[in-house]
């Protein structure tokens, strides 16, 4: 355990310094561009975020490789190497979109070049275990294709959440601790060597979001930019693919006892098929409403808008960091609640724990929509808002009296300034072409009529 911890410090300190330089980095290159449409910053960030990222990863890798521990890892297994050519080749399409902004398609033929990569150098799924049904072998093209999809899917769903500052560096970084508990009791209490690499996986992966998130968090210096989510999404599929494709259930010697006990037992080899999903279950849930809210607008599923579920956050009333830390907390509740549902699935209180805490997260996401009465004793604590209507009536009229009467031998003109507020242009106002007028006659033409 020690050593992973240091591998994951090493990890989020690279991570962190090379963050500063790395923005000077991308001011200067022009990674800034304008501020689109769907976009939530008002002023230009620049991108780039990835590079540190990345060299955060090979520091991780290389310290790990001097450790006594986990330089078995290594020398009995190729993922770490193939982790490392896959994400090397995602990172430098990400860089190259940062500040090019290449095309959809050609993003999504380089995710998939790089899946080949690491099936190529071994990290592949070899065999599902399936409830019901056992361990299936997989033949290779079985094998590849699905360790391919897995991995294009990971990462378009991380990258589809990357909307708000802090949020798929956090959203990952929970993922990743929840996944490490997971591997790491796979390899401990089984004692299963071929865990270890899902495990440094896992670690690093942390070390990566947390050495990032600092600078990202609200309101964001820089933005990870597709080099970084792709790549963090890239890691996360690499550790999922790890731990369900190459450990082998017979191994763990669960089949033992009663059939109700081995039902039981059986939980921790039926969760690999359940944890890839239920750490990104909030940006894959995301990435499916996304595609079909576009396709049924008759757009390209990787066309930009703002119908992700952070942006609904925002306009239900919720704060830029209020609607991260509300989805920190649902990735928290899916992730640990499958984790602690496969250490102890007969649990009920496991479940009654999910139910109570997901009611919570509820009325977290309904609480803009509801306006709390403050007892009268306390409304002289509370902010004007949360104060009766009454009192705010009556703090109207005080101020409206405060203001004095209009003179009688005002002008119209002038009681109209006086009295009536100026409105703000909204749509409604908008200049139509030909029928357009200025605001000067527009101003002539409203004192005539009240005049009239």
């Amino acid at each position: 355990m020690r050593e992973y911890l240091l591998t994951l410090c090493i990890t989020a300190a690279v991570t962190y310094l090379l963050t500063g330089p790395v923005r000077k980095f991308a001011i200067v290159a022009g990674a800034m561009p304008e501020i689109r449409a769907r976009d939530v910053h008002r002023e230009p960030t620049p991108r780039l975020g990835g590079i540190a990222m990345f060299f955060g990863l090979c520091a991780g890798l290389l310290v790990a490789d001097h450790l006594t521990n986990l330089n078995e890892v290594f020398e009995k297994s190729n993922e770490p190497r193939a982790l490392l050519s896959g994400a090397a080749l995602i990172w430098l399409i990400g860089v190259l979109d940062d500040k090019f902004e290449i095309d959809a398609l050609i993003k999504l033929g380089g995710q998939m070049i790089a899946a080949g990569v690491m099936v190529m150098q071994g990290l592949t799924i070899l065999w599902l275990p399936i409830p019901l049904v056992g361990t299936v072998a997989l033949t290779q093209w079985q094998g590849t294709l699905l360790t391919v999809a897995l991995v294009v899917i990971t990462i378009n769903a991380v990258n589809f959440v990357d909307g708000l500052d802090g949020l798929a560096a956090g959203m990952v970084c929970i993922a990743a601790a929840a996944f490490f508990m997971y591997a790491y009791r796979i390899w401990y209490s089984y004692g299963i060597e071929a865990a270890a690499p899902a495990t440094l996986f896992a670690a690093i992966l942390m070390g990566m979001c947390l050495g990032f998130l600092p600078h990202n968090m609200h309101p964001a210096r820089i933005f990870m930019g597709d080099s970084g989510s792709m790549l963090i999404g890239l890691v996360l599929a690499a550790g999922a693919i790890s731990i369900t494709g190459q450990v082998d259930p017979d191994v763990m010697k669960l089949f033992s006892g009663s059939e109700r006990n081995a039902v039981h037992q059986m939980v921790p080899v039926y969760i690999p098929l359940v944890m890839p999903l239920t750490i990104i279950a909030i940006p894959a849930a995301d990435l499916v409403l996304a595609i079909v809210r576009r396709t049924w607008r008759g757009q390209s599923p990787f066309a930009a808008d703002r119908g992700h579920l952070h942006h609904r956050l925002l306009e239900i009333g919720h704060s830029h960091s209020r609607a991260v830390l509300i989805m920190y907390f649902w990735s928290a509740l899916i992730a640990f609640g499958a984790l602690a549902y496969s250490v102890n699935s007969a649990s009920m209180w496991i479940v009654l724990g999910v139910v109570a805490l997901s009611a919570v997260g509820l009325a977290l996401l309904l609480l803009p929509r509801f306006t709390p009465r403050t007892p009268r004793w306390a409304e002289a604590f509370v902010p004007p808002r949360y104060r009766r209507r009454r009192e705010q009536a009556r703090s109207g009229a005080v101020a409206a009296a405060a203001a004095g009467p209009v003179a009688v031998g005002a002008a119209p003109a002038e009681r109209t300034a006086e009295t009536v507020p100026a409105r703000e242009p909204g749509p409604h106002r908008k200049l139509n072409g030909s029928t357009a007028l200025s605001e000067r006659t527009a101003r002539v033409r409203t004192q005539e009529r009240e005049r009239a």
